[in-house]
This record gives C-alpha cells, sequence and structure tokens, in this order.
C-alpha cells in the first residue's frame, strides 16, 4: 500500500510528529511505500534546523531528516505555514531579502498543491493533529 502522511503539530507540542514517525517507520518495515510527509500549520516547525533538544531527549528533526535519507521519502513543508513562522529554505531566503535559511537537511518548500498531489497519488492519507 502507499500512504501519504500529514503532520499538523509542531515536534515537542504534540504527539502528533512522534507519533507520525512510528508510524512511517512502522509502515516502511511492512514493505509499504511511503509518497510523501506533508508538515502543515504548526507541523512546519518539524523542519528547522535550529532545533536543538537536551542530549538526553529524541531529536524529532534529525529523525525525520534521517528517514528520508534512508528511504528517498518526499518531506515537504507548507510555504504559506513556514514563512508565517519564520521559515525559509535558501530560495526563500534570498526572495524575501532575509540573512539567513532554517530549513534541516531532506526537508523541502513547496505549496498546497503538493499535498493535493499526495492526496492522489497515495492509497491511505493519514493525517496526524488536528
Amino acid at each position: 500500500m502507499k500512504f501519504a502522511i500529514l503532520v499538523n503539530e509542531g515536534p515537542y507540542t504534540h504527539q502528533a510528529s512522534d507519533s507520525a514517525y512510528q508510524f512511517a517507520k512502522a509502515a516502511l518495515a511492512k514493505g509499504h511505500e511511503l509518497f510523501r510527509v506533508f508538515f502543515y500549520h504548526d507541523g512546519v516547525n518539524n523542519a528547522s534546523r535550529l532545533t536543538v533538544p537536551p542530549q538526553d531527549d529524541r531529536h524529532i528533526v534529525n529523525r525525520w531528516s534521517a528517514l528520508a535519507q534512508e528511504h528517498g521519502i518526499d518531506l515537504v513543508v507548507c510555504i504559506a505555514a513556514a514563512q508565517r513562522r519564520g521559515m525559509l529554505d535558501e530560495n526563500e531566503m534570498k526572495r524575501q531579502g532575509k540573512d539567513a535559511n532554517n530549513i534541516a537537511p531532506g526537508f523541502r518548500i513547496s505549496g498546497l498543491g503538493q499535498l493535493v498531489e499526495a492526496g492522489i497519488q497515495a492509497d491511505r492519507l493519514v493525517t496526524f493533529g488536528d
């Protein structure tokens, strides 16, 4: 089965990101395909390369980055939600005239069309968070 995942909550404010990550790992381990993970609303904060959790805590951003690298998963961050929360990749940094970017490796910024495409291409779109 081909899955797509929608994450609507931040990495340390709600269990949605942890649950989505565990679901993704379990689905891949069972031989399913993961078409895309789309981060929306506060879920875009899962893509911040500036996240620095305590050493004895899980590093959710790094987990997503590693999973994407290992399995070739498309991690997409909603551009409108990201900009509202100060999340910029290098292209948006330049376009907006800013002096820094903060998107973690493996993530990319794009529009809601990527969520629509994920819903069309996948057999199931699983949502985590409100």
